[in-house]
């Protein structure tokens, strides 16, 4: 619910600039995203799932540009294809919506108008606020996973369940061109450092697994530990020492209001009145 209303909110914000902000561009992004963390430790760009969504740029000079992101996509790793941890057999998938707000700097000047440079190489850096929502598969059936506890949350002396909304810090590069006045075409690739180690649903320690098959059922057992010979409570389960990270790697186009560059035409204007004859 958080998240849609911020989604909601954005969106009226994003459709007020287009409409009054000058050197404002609109867009779409399409790409792929991928996974980095428990159960995918060190295979960048692996299992890329597809993304998309909308991107509102206002460039505030050739060289610096503020953009916001609304971006829809999904990630899911497992043990078997991604990691050695075969016996440990966890997998999981998750949708993630996501909204970024983030500053561009140009490595040069770029501008619409003839003869000017139209396209450069630039790297980024912002905020990020994101949902998710960790699954497990079983027997046919993909469960939601943060509600089960499956490293003992919500018992008594353990933590509370985590949140499904958390926090990460996007940066990256990417290369854009102006094609005529009124159209950027770019590419892009960056990562998103979150601020949890739950994006995966593994973090810390496996626990009781014969407490987890009575106080919660069978399905939550299994899920919590897929291993043929169980692990004893206490040992490791994840890495709790380093959050979880996803990627983003695409092509965006947006298309420009308000670009005309009317600096010196104002000039022009000034110098024609000052010099302008008395009495004409």
């Amino acid at each position: 619910m958080l998240m849609k209303n911020i989604i909601i909110s954005c969106l009226w914000l994003l459709s007020m600039f287009s409409l009054s902000a000058q050197r404002s561009e609109v867009g779409v992004f399409i790409g792929t995203t991928s996974y980095i963390g428990d159960l995918n430790p060190t295979k960048l760009f692996t299992n890329p799932q597809f993304s998309g969504g909308i991107i509102y740029r206002y460039n505030l000079n050739p060289r610096w540009a503020i953009k916001a992101n609304i971006l829809f996509a999904s990630v899911e790793a497992s043990d078997y294809k991604n990691n050695e941890k075969y016996e440990r057999d966890l997998s999981f998938r998750s949708p993630i919506t996501e909204i970024s707000a983030e500053v561009e700097l140009n490595f040069f000047n770029i501008y619409n108008a003839n003869g000017k440079n139209r396209f450069t190489p630039y790297i980024f850096t912002g905020f990020t606020v994101f949902s998710f929502n960790p699954q497990g598969y079983l027997d046919g059936k993909y469960y939601d996973l943060q509600h089960l506890g499956t490293e003992g949350q919500g018992f008594e002396g353990q933590p509370d369940y985590y949140s499904l909304t958390s926090f990460a810090i996007p940066f990256g590069i990417g290369f854009k061109v102006n094609i005529g006045r009124y159209i950027s075409f770019g590419i892009e690739a960056g990562m998103r450092y979150t601020f949890t180690d739950y994006l995966d649903d593994v973090s810390t320690t496996y626990y009781d697994n014969e407490t987890l098959l009575q106080e919660r059922g069978e399905i939550v057992a299994q899920l919590a530990d897929r291993s043929v010979e169980k692990h004893q409570a206490g040992t490791g389960r994840g890495n709790v020492t380093t959050k979880d990270l996803y990627t983003f790697c695409g092509a965006s186009l947006s298309f420009k209001f308000g670009n005309e560059d009317k600096t010196c035409e104002l000039k022009n204007r000034k110098i024609k009145h000052k010099y302008k004859r008395p009495g004409r």
